[in-house]
């Protein structure tokens, strides 16, 4: 493509713009963010063209537009753009979120231009433009999350564009999606950050002792609780579903090992082995 245009870049989107650039993805790459002092700082960079003091003005000659805003933000920027975008521009996000963002995002853009939800299932507990990779996507599963009526060539657009920085594409639907990240993605959040707030209740030193077990667990409790608020608060009712069915799990769990029934608690922890055994390799 001509153009690709990236708003709000954080680890994602600065990702995104290293892998474009490094991938031969677009002629020229064009930023926007929200503060002076990274728009400079971006406007540095090898892989951005320029950096744009309005998001109106960065989208005008895109011909893809990667909305990477915290996910609380990416409506009302869509909507900021809505006017700006030309006529049969696609624009997507990466948010972790997808039902009411990709209804809404393609309310936004009417017949105009075409929104199409995506969310790389990809990143780190770090945060940051500075922290991205160009081969962060490498065999990373991204979700293409297209409405109903979404123009099928819009989507095939979004599909080629993720495969094309490495991605493996899935296409469902959004709330589908949102069910299947509360489980995989969003529940491990909160059981990271649950532990290790649980454990701050306890003598500090404990830490001091703390193996890999306990490290490897809790990894993502370092992740940064502004962001994983906002998403929790977007995702909520599929949430608490998967959070409910993990604590009635986890009874039983206790259930067992209060009744001596170890039978059944080597069962259980078998049956996760086995599941933990059939994760895909990491890239």
């Amino acid at each position: 493509m001509d153009q690709l245009t990236i708003l709000a870049p954080g680890l994602i989107g600065g990702s995104v713009a290293r892998a474009a650039r490094a991938r031969g993805v677009a002629r020229r790459i064009v930023i926007w963010a929200r503060r002076p002092e990274t728009r400079l700082a971006l406007a540095e960079q090898a892989w951005c063209s320029i950096a744009c003091e309005t998001p109106e003005e960065a989208v005008r000659e895109a011909d893809m537009v990667v909305v990477a805003a915290p996910v609380d933000r990416i409506v009302a920027l869509v909507r900021q753009i809505s006017m700006h975008v030309k006529a049969g521009a696609v624009v997507c996000d990466v948010g972790s979120v997808k039902g009411e963002i990709s209804r809404l995002g393609h309310e936004a853009l009417n017949v105009k231009a075409h929104f199409v939800g995506a969310h790389p299932m990809a990143g780190s507990e770090k945060s940051g433009w500075e922290h991205g990779k160009a081969d962060l996507f490498e065999g990373r599963p991204c979700f293409v999350t297209p409405a109903g009526s979404t123009d099928p060539r819009a989507v095939a657009r979004v599909v080629a564009f993720w495969r094309d920085l490495g991605a493996e594409v899935v296409t469902m639907d959004p709330d589908k999606h949102d069910e299947i990240v509360a489980h995989i993605s969003h529940l491990p959040q909160v059981l990271a950050s649950a532990l290790c707030a649980y454990l701050s209740t306890r003598d500090p030193a404990w830490r001091n002792f703390a193996g890999g077990g306990l490290r490897d667990a809790t990894r993502i409790a370092a992740s940064d609780p502004k962001l994983w608020r906002t998403i929790l608060e977007e995702n909520r009712d599929e949430v608490l579903r998967a959070l409910r069915h993990f604590q009635d799990d986890l009874q039983g769990f206790h259930a067992a090992l209060a009744n001596r029934d170890f039978v059944e608690v080597a069962a259980r922890l078998e049956r996760g082995r086995a599941y933990r055994d059939k994760f895909r390799p990491a890239p």
